[in-house]
């Protein structure tokens, strides 16, 4: 910045931090939806090859969509997650470099007459 940093400033990054945040707590959701989706296809797939549920190839075919679209979720959403957790943390570290650069001065405290 130019050397004057002012609180709207340190708003404006606290709000970045936060809408990180929130994707990151996205990323989180997305990533447990993936690996249900793979851990359900896997077992919808052995389940069918030990013979206890019997071969329908429309299900057989979902459950290999499952496998292999939840594993290329995992992935992607996975490099977003480590994106945006690199993101968010340069914010925290520019927050508090800019409030570290403020000018700030401490308030004592003064006795009062109640």
């Amino acid at each position: 910045m130019n050397g004057s940093t002012t609180p709207d400033d340190i708003a404006r990054i606290e709000r970045r931090i936060e809408d990180l945040r929130l994707s990151i707590e996205r990323c989180r959701k997305l990533s447990l939806a993936a690996k249900a989706a793979v851990g359900a296809g896997a077992a919808w797939i052995v389940l069918t090859l030990l013979g206890l549920v019997p071969f329908v190839p429309y299900l057989a075919i979902a459950a290999m969509a499952a496998v292999i679209g939840g594993t290329v979720l995992l992935g992607s959403n996975a490099t977003t997650w480590t994106q945006t957790e690199s993101a968010l943390e340069a914010s925290e570290r520019l927050r508090a470099d800019l409030i570290e650069r403020m000018d700030l001065r401490v308030v004592e405290e003064r006795p009062t007459m109640h």
